[in-house]
């Protein structure tokens, strides 16, 4: 196969039902597309057998890169290893396996990339997801789209069709709490949004918990936000002031009124204050020091156990 200008890149978890059709699709927009385009197809440590029908994909079609991870390591780390190991040389078109990010986008992206775009990415306009999910992603983008030092898009994802330059960077960027549509937009370049209609899973159910969409959006908050540690300074302050203004509630009564309140609901309302702004700063110092601690230990991101390019397995020391 010739060097690729395109690298198509999927991670996979569980993803058996609807790999078929992926491959489908992709196969007709290749086969359709001038361009020279891989596909990178992930296995985050599947339990189905979707890392034997990626298997047989890569060894039957030169054109697809499997890349097997040694266990479930998360949607944003699997990506990372996609991206590292994908050899584009003038972009990576990033999609979910489930086919919720249509691949027959890639030529209205890559206009858009031709134009001199760094970055395309999809915004959103309609999500197929229930009701309460999307109430949730529609409030965490605009949260975190006012409290955020970078200009991170409203409703877009990790779908987007990103640079050689930009993927460069993005490798160089070593954090192990990883928020990669973060990541994208802090390096800045040129970007541009395009808007399109989410579709359905094709099959399967979501493998994002609430817990991992709860953690990605810490991530997103904590790794480009100085709102936290803003913010416990100044609850600090706030309930400081609400402290003074009852002692100056009491001082008043006792020297105007000669009353001075007395009994346990004016100790237990001062206890419990001071003790929920401490545990709130304490929760807030820990999440910063809990991602310090992983970042320090320095561990790979992810471990490899075996891949299989131009049809062939390829052992991890090799690559």
């Amino acid at each position: 196969m010739k060097t690729p200008q395109i690298s198509i890149v999927a991670p996979l978890y569980n993803e058996s039902e609807s790999l078929p059709l992926l491959v489908q699709r992709i196969n007709a927009l290749m086969d359709s597309s001038p361009l020279a385009i891989e596909v990178v197809l992930i296995d985050d440590g599947s339990k189905d057998d979707t890392a034997l029908k990626i298997k047989q994909v890569a060894l039957m079609d030169e054109r697809y890169h499997g890349v097997f991870l040694s266990r479930n390591h998360g949607h944003q780390l699997a990506l990372t290893a996609g991206i590292s190991a994908a050899k584009g040389t003038e972009a990576l078109f990033v999609i979910d396996g489930d086919l919720q990010d249509p691949p027959e986008l890639l030529p209205e992206f890559y206009k858009l990339l031709k134009e001199g775009n760094d970055v395309v990415y999809a915004v959103r306009k309609k999500r197929k997801e229930g009701f309460i999910k999307r109430t949730g992603y529609h409030l965490f983008y605009r949260i975190l789209r006012s409290i955020s030092y970078v200009d991170i898009p409203l409703d877009s994802g990790d779908f987007a069709l990103v640079s050689r330059r930009v993927i460069d960077v993005m490798n160089k960027m070593p954090e192990e709490s990883r928020y990669l549509r973060g990541m994208r937009s802090w390096i800045g370049f040129k970007q541009t949004g395009y808007e399109y209609e989410r579709d359905a899973r094709v099959a399967g159910e979501s493998k994002y918990s609430f817990k991992q969409l709860f953690r990605l959006a810490y991530n997103g908050i904590f790794n480009f936000s100085e709102f936290p540690i803003k913010f416990m300074s100044r609850a600090g302050i706030a309930a400081i002031m609400i402290s003074l203004a009852y002692f100056l509630v009491v001082v008043a009564k006792k020297l105007f009124f000669a009353h001075v309140i007395e009994g346990f609901t004016s100790l237990l309302f001062v206890i419990i204050l001071f003790s929920g702004v401490q545990l709130l700063a304490l929760g807030i110092i820990g999440e910063y020091v809990l991602r310090i601690f992983f970042q320090s230990k320095n561990r790979p991101l992810f471990i490899i156990k075996e891949e299989i390019v131009n049809r062939e397995y390829i052992s991890p020391d090799a690559v």
